[in-house]
């Protein structure tokens, strides 16, 4: 007994160590948050990791904590600035996911953006025709059951940087997990983004 409370003693730590890297330093991925907060708590057994729930959970803490007024006005900004993009891309289906969906958005958030389309050069041209200057990289996700790699378009947006995940319109029917034992990720479309921001 004495046993599992020290382990779940060790869970906590590192989760609230985890979410404030996160708050504060501005790491989005949670992987590399519970890693550097497992070594700063001096636990290098995997098997105490926090999930990424609990980080969840420990970074709205510390941001109610800490943060409050600074990070209710980081995050109208971001949806702001996240609406303005999804009406623009509308022909693209456009859905928010990520921090500034679940409200975690932390000091260097990126905005995440999926656009659901059959036709992934229809996006590229968009951002050509705009003069938008763009990097392209690939991410790995799971649709439903199936490992797919889909192509990420990453623009600078005065600072902030915005991902637009580019997906098939069959992949909305489907869960997408960025593991396949892993939560499905969360998305909305403008319409709940613009109801979220009313809220804030």
């Amino acid at each position: 007994m004495a046993k599992d409370h020290g382990r779940n003693d060790t869970r906590s730590r590192i989760a609230y160590l985890a979410a404030r890297l996160m708050a504060e330093d501005g790491i989005e991925d949670y992987a590399l948050a519970k890693r550097k907060a497992a070594r700063q708590a001096g636990a290098p057994d995997s098997r105490q990791l926090p999930t990424n729930d609990e980080i969840d959970s420990a970074l709205r803490v510390h941001q109610q904590l800490y943060q409050q007024d600074e990070h209710r006005d980081r995050l109208r900004a971001l949806r702001e600035k996240a609406i303005d993009t999804m009406r623009e891309l509308a022909r693209f289906d456009p859905h928010l996911t990520g921090s500034v969906l679940n409200g975690n958005a932390g000091k260097y958030a990126d905005i995440n953006l999926q656009l659901y389309t059959d036709n992934v050069k229809a996006v590229e041209l968009y951002f050509i025709d705009c003069g938008i200057s763009y990097k392209v990289t690939q991410s790995r996700l799971y649709s439903g059951e199936e490992l797919h790699t889909f192509p990420v378009f990453t623009v600078d947006d005065d600072g902030t940087e915005v991902q637009f995940t580019v997906l098939a319109p069959r992949d909305l029917r489907a869960p997408l997990r960025t593991r396949l034992e892993g939560r499905a990720i969360d998305r909305a479309r403008l319409r709940v983004v613009e109801m979220l921001l009313a809220e804030t």
